[in-house]
């Protein structure tokens, strides 16, 4: 969970706000591995993560410039970037079950 997830968190608990939701906990449950793969000669980073259901989100990164490739670093924004889509297939999946559609 990012600084900016656990004050928006911890602002929604202060607040009192109840209904159902996403929570970042939620999101990191989702997740069950992990896979990295920079391609070779270039600073492509590409983050495969599996969720529960055995769906994949993919997310990426690329260093403009080869001197500031780092490879921690790349792996780190790709997995954001891939982590990132994971609340948005929650987000729909949470309407779909509160609007009553399976």
């Amino acid at each position: 969970m990012s600084k900016d997830e656990a004050a928006i968190e911890s602002e929604i608990q202060a607040k009192g706000l109840n209904a159902p939701r996403l929570t970042p906990q939620l999101i990191d449950d989702q997740i069950v591995s992990e896979a990295y793969h920079v391609f070779p000669g270039t600073t492509l980073t590409i983050a495969a993560l599996t969720l529960r259901n055995g769906f994949i989100v993919t997310g990426e990164s690329a260093a403009a410039s080869p001197e500031n490739f780092d490879e921690a670093i790349g792996r780190k924004i790709a997995r954001d970037n891939a982590r990132g889509k994971i609340w948005a297939l929650e987000g729909y999946a949470l309407r779909n079950r509160l609007s009553g559609i399976s």
